[in-house]
């Protein structure tokens, strides 16, 4: 009896040695297949699903990525539904440049407007972006960069021709470090100002916004899970919201990732959705 129980404890100390061998030997082969492609060196880091890179740290020349989101929060007195189109490239190596169109549609919940009327559905701004990874750190793992996004706010469609057509500017200058811990585990930090400039008071407003993630990615795959906690603060406010996320490798070139919202205080948005879907053109890697 005693014999067979040690037997199956040193098989099952074997069984758990040669998986932990095998994970290791699929990520190692994985991350080589993205570190090591032909072009100045990249280390592989997890990238938040709401809060996106402009384009992947330490990208590559010729590197191009099309984003399509939806998603909805539930407010106090309205739902606000959200789609967004977005391309980003790569034109030159580490710099990257993104396009954006986010669009936002309102529905009132009845028996809870209170008398708030909901705001008008609107193509939100035009967004443009560039981002410059200036450290790329191979052996602690570490990639960080820079960049800046501007956002040409824009009226509600029932206010077209009826007002001005640029009704702000939000400037943005951000910058990010990530690092890899061993194989699967991922960290990020994005940060920076926000100025916000209102077409109609002709006032500018100052906030900062910090965001930190983290990341496990599963062996040898693109597919994660992780934590986003989104963090906007000015003099006299502050709101976090915590997006636990899952990222899905669909094909060669084709991703989906799902995403949570829970405001941390509920003041006026409440639980929130919203899923990507990522489409490389071009792009070939393993799932």
């Amino acid at each position: 009896m005693l014999i067979g129980v040690l037997s199956f404890i040193h098989l099952h100390s074997l069984r758990a040695q040669f998986a932990d061998s095998t994970h290791a030997a699929a990520d190692s082969a994985y991350i080589a297949t993205i570190e090591k492609m032909k072009g100045l060196p990249k280390v592989l880091h997890a990238e938040p699903l709401f809060i996106d890179l402009i384009r992947d740290l330490g990208a590559r020349k010729g590197e191009k990525e099309w984003n399509f989101g939806t998603g909805i929060t539930d407010n106090r007195y309205y739902d606000a539904y959200t789609a967004l189109v977005e391309y980003e490239w790569a034109p030159v190596n580490r710099l990257g440049l993104e396009v954006e169109l986010p669009f936002t549609f309102y529905y009132r919940t009845d028996g809870r407007h209170n008398g708030v009327a909901a705001p008008g559905n609107r193509l939100n701004s035009l967004k443009l972006a560039a981002q410059y990874t200036f450290l790329v750190h191979e052996s602690s793992r570490v990639s960080m960069a820079a960049g800046y996004l501007h956002e040409f706010e824009l009226p509600p469609f029932r206010e077209y021709g009826k007002s001005d057509m640029l009704q702000g500017h939000l400037a943005s200058p951000f910058v990010v470090a990530a690092k890899r811990w061993g194989h699967n585990w991922h960290t990020l930090l994005y940060c920076g100002p926000l100025f916000h400039f209102n077409g109609q008071t002709q006032y500018w407003q100052t906030s900062g916004q910090l965001h930190l993630n983290f990341h496990y990615m599963l062996p040898g795959t693109r597919n994660f899970v992780g934590l986003e906690c989104n963090t906007y603060h000015s003099a006299s406010d502050f709101d976090m919201t915590l997006r636990p996320q899952m990222r899905l490798s669909l094909s060669d070139n084709l991703l989906v990732g799902i995403v949570g919202g829970i405001p941390v205080r509920r003041e006026n948005q409440r639980l929130s959705s919203f899923i990507r879907i990522i489409y490389e053109p071009g792009h070939r890697h393993r799932k």
